[in-house]
């Protein structure tokens, strides 16, 4: 099973993918989290700064975790397109070619699970942009893309609250 969570910055989706980790039940699963890092490391800028080859850099390490059988992701296609799309430095029709191909990869997730911001503080963890507004920014372009692509998506929930509390709505609506 492909499972991905999107949300904006800073919003919990590697402390959850962590937590459900240690669960029993998704032991043999793989996961990936915080792969900003790594790439800011390569020098592929990030965040307003991001380019269209760091945002096809980032969809292309998307569709290789979609090629495992069993895995759990804390970023999805979703959220590199609504990253493409808030880009200062990309033109708007490398955004629009961008977007056009990325949503082809959406039906190959089996569940999405947006994760609120709701009640959680930004965290800076010396990568991911601080700025209120631009994580509300990335927010409202996530929320507006899963409206606009709900047809594409097979499976898809959203988890609110702690971390506790996500993983028993998760669980829940995995049918676990």
């Amino acid at each position: 099973m492909k499972i991905g969570l999107c949300g904006t910055m800073s919003v919990g989706k590697t402390t959850l993918v962590n937590a459900l980790q240690e669960l029993d039940y998704f032991k043999g699963y793989t996961t990936r989290t915080e792969r900003s890092k790594e790439l800011m490391a390569m020098g592929i800028p990030l965040n307003t700064d991001s380019t269209f080859l760091g945002q096809t850099v980032f969809m292309a390490e998307r569709a290789n975790e979609l090629l495992i059988d069993n895995i759990i992701t804390d970023r999805t296609i979703i959220d590199v397109m609504a990253f493409a799309q808030a880009s200062k430095s990309i033109d708007w029709t490398d955004k629009e070619a961008f977007y056009t191909y990325a949503i082809r990869l959406i039906r190959e997730y089996d569940y999405i699970f947006y994760v609120s911001p709701e009640g959680v503080e930004i965290e800076d963890n010396g990568i991911r942009e601080t700025d209120a507004e631009y994580r509300n920014e990335i927010d409202i372009i996530i929320r507006h893309i899963l409206s606009q692509q709900k047809h594409r998506i097979k499976n898809y929930g959203i988890l609110e609250g702690p971390t506790e509390q996500r993983i028993e709505q998760l669980k829940f609506q995995l049918g676990l």
